[in-house]
């Protein structure tokens, strides 16, 4: 699944080739996705796009008519700008033609993904009111984890992957974030000081930082707008290298199960 630097390159993408465009035609091929694609999509026929921003794995167009577009590409989701007399592909469901001969393909062959229209501030929409703050701004902090974690008995590991406590924190970039910081997956989230807690929202904004630059990180079939892989999971510490030795210590890197998810983990070096 797309996670948030994915997100974020993409969006960087799309805003170098969309951005102030005038969109000719809406093309809805599959309006049956995560939700349905709203009947009047085609309402936004000849307006701009005039801001293209993120937020957490949700990518916002504001429109100069005053409405915004929710964006999300759900588990396998892509948006690539190509000209419109590029052949479709199947489960190219989702189109904006603008002007210039250009054309905004969204692919979703699970149909996880969205798009939506709203006339309220998007972060008052439904799905975003409820999202803690994004990792890579002030409001994330050591001292926000240690508050947040008051009480809370669940694995740090779950306690960072969920996007009311913040945003964009997935199963790859939880465990890397936790090796930098050398903490246990598994350790009880209320049982972390906030010295602790400091260096893994430290980590945290490190990995994702990194992980932005390097394009995103490729496991299945991510994609960014133009079409090319990030090479991020090049640079994996932990995430996949099950029995392997660490590169910090030599010990062998473990995988269990939290929640579900697979947990690569330095016994050694995290505690």
């Amino acid at each position: 699944m797309p996670e948030l630097p994915e997100v974020e390159t993409t969006r960087r993408g799309l805003n170098r080739y969309i951005l102030n465009k005038t969109i000719n035609h809406v093309i809805v091929r599959q309006a049956q996705l995560r939700w349905p694609i709203p009947a009047d999509i085609r309402d936004i026929e000849g307006q701009q796009i005039v801001e293209l921003r993120r937020r957490g794995k949700y990518i916002l167009a504001k429109l100069s008519g005053g409405r915004h577009l929710l964006m999300h590409l759900g588990m396998s989701g892509a948006m690539s700008v190509v000209p419109v007399s590029q052949p479709v592909k199947k489960h190219d469901h989702f189109e904006l033609q603008f002007h210039d001969g250009q054309t905004l393909r969204f692919h979703d062959p699970r149909r996880f993904g969205c798009i939506l229209l709203t006339n309220e501030h998007p972060e008052q929409h439904s799905l975003l009111a409820s999202l803690g703050p994004e990792p890579l701004s002030n409001d994330f902090n050591g001292q926000w984890l240690k508050d947040t974690a008051k009480n809370r008995t669940v694995a740090v590991k779950n306690f960072i992957m969920n996007s009311q406590v913040v945003v964009g924190v997935g199963n790859i970039y939880a465990a890397e974030a936790l090796f930098q910081a050398g903490i246990h997956p598994k350790r009880a989230a209320s049982r972390i000081s906030l010295q602790r807690y400091e260096s893994l929202a430290n980590a945290i904004k490190a990995v994702l930082q990194k992980a932005i630059k390097a394009g995103g990180t490729t496991l299945q079939d991510f994609t960014n707008s133009e079409g090319k892989p990030g090479y991020f999971q090049q640079e994996l510490q932990v995430y996949g290298h099950q029995g392997q030795p660490c590169r910090q210590c030599n010990q062998t890197i473990r995988n269990i199960l939290i929640g579900s998810r697979s947990s690569y983990y330095c016994q050694q070096c995290q505690r």
